[in-house]
């Protein structure tokens, strides 16, 4: 008797709990336009007739979020029945259909421009596609293919084409040189998310570059022409703890690239490149955010003046200049106080204070060389940011470095412009 007592009043704690569970009796999406309610609907964790799940459709928030097409979104839940619930999402939409003009001058005072068109929310699947022409004296053109849930929820794909040409600076000793460096590639990368924060990319590009002199000083050991044909294997992991409010942001985030490289000619032989930027964002108060990035990579040492880590101040240092060094390691650190002072509907005005430092390895140098005086570069400074609340990724912004320690270059700093947050 004692037992069957037991087993009875388990009996009615397992039903009155089955009893209980809250039931997503409908899902709906409000506020969408050009997103595709299916679409939506077949990436959403949340699903009716499932279990209400907080945390998954705390998930699905997330994972709006840091989609392009989408500048900020928020739910509610809604009691319909005894224990059936209706979900609603609310979802604020960016413009994704974008120009891409950017106007410049090059070293030797040539006037040069780039224009492009992108949708970041093609068909309104989440999908990136556009391309670019650049003119820098050269002509240079590019094609972009991105559909993260192209195959399904997890597995996607990505397609560029592009023909690059730039004058960029070799270095070799204390001598340097002029080349006109063309790249003509076709990249195809397998793209899969494998949960909410951690994904990989992998793939293949295969690629012809060519390097001709065009003036500075010459070495017998460097050719004056070059042509390699290449095929590079990529790899992508990346980990995404980032949580978004507007242009808000907080948490961590890593991204490892793994790169092996093989080539045909025996000038230039099979190396590795392999680098890992971490993130760190955290929001002071209301209006402010501390962002931090560091980077540290090592390539191949191969003594060659085509070393892969450059050091230009729109990659890594601002203020230093376009393309002032090459190396085959890489060590910096980008941190920056940015503070809101103007919030509106459609637009934010952000101020920031900065600090870049970084280090080299010289082709062929030591792991030492990053501990050289000589080899850090530091340089610090304010900005502007101008941000629009309803377009993706259109932000306007100008930095000022100037130069704290930097014994190898003589610039003393200079303005930095660009399109979207610097890190």
């Amino acid at each position: 008797m004692k037992y069957r007592g037991i087993l009875v009043i388990l009996f009615f704690t397992i039903f009155s709990t089955f009893s209980q569970t809250k039931i997503v009796n409908n899902i709906e999406l409000k506020g969408i336009k050009k997103l595709k309610e299916s679409f939506l609907r077949s990436i959403l964790h949340t699903k009716t007739g499932q279990t209400l799940d907080y945390s998954l459709i705390e998930d699905d928030i997330v994972l709006l979020k840091r989609m392009p097409a989408v500048s900020h979104a928020y739910y509610k839940v809604k009691a319909i029945e005894k224990e059936k619930y209706n979900v609603v999402f609310y979802i604020e939409e960016n413009h994704t259909l974008l120009p891409d003009v950017n106007f410049w001058t090059t070293t030797n005072e040539q006037f040069a421009y780039k224009v492009g068109l992108y949708d970041y929310n093609f068909l309104g699947r989440n999908i990136v596609f556009g391309g670019f022409y650049q003119n820098n004296g050269f002509d240079s053109y590019g094609f972009n293919f991105k559909a993260p849930n192209l195959f399904s929820e997890k597995w996607g794909a990505a397609l560029t084409v592009q023909n690059w040409k730039s004058k960029e600076p070799i270095f070799f000793g204390n001598l340097s040189a002029n080349y006109l460096y063309n790249n003509v590639s076709f990249e195809a990368l397998g793209l899969h998310q494998i949960n909410l924060k951690n994904e990989i990319n992998f793939g293949v590009n295969v690629f012809t570059e060519k390097y001709e002199y065009i003036s500075g000083d010459t070495d017998p050991t460097v050719p004056l022409n070059l042509e390699l044909d290449k095929v590079l294997f990529k790899f992508v992991y990346n980990y995404n703890n980032l949580k978004y409010f507007y242009q808000y942001i907080s948490g961590f985030k890593s991204k490892l690239y793994a790169q092996f490289v093989t080539s045909n000619n025996e000038f230039q032989k099979d190396f590795f490149i392999v680098w890992n930027d971490f993130f760190y964002y955290k929001r002071i108060k209301k209006k402010g955010d501390w962002a931090n990035r560091l980077r540290l990579g090592l390539s191949s040492n191969e003594n060659s003046p085509f070393a892969p880590f450059s050091l230009d101040n729109n990659v890594n240092i601002r203020g230093v200049g376009i393309l002032v060094d090459r190396g085959t390691g890489v060590a910096v650190l980008n941190s920056e106080y940015q503070h809101t002072i103007y919030d509106k509907k459609w637009l934010a005005i952000e101020t920031n204070v900065f600090v870049d430092i970084g280090s080299w390895r010289d082709p062929g140098g030591e792991l030492t060389d990053f501990l050289k005086r000589e080899k850090v570069r530091a340089y610090s400074g304010i900005g502007l940011r101008f941000m629009s609340k309803k377009i993706y990724n259109a932000t306007f912004r100008i930095d000022y470095g100037f130069r704290v320690l930097d014994e190898r270059n003589q610039s003393r700093g200079g303005f930095v412009f660009g399109l979207g947050q610097y890190f």
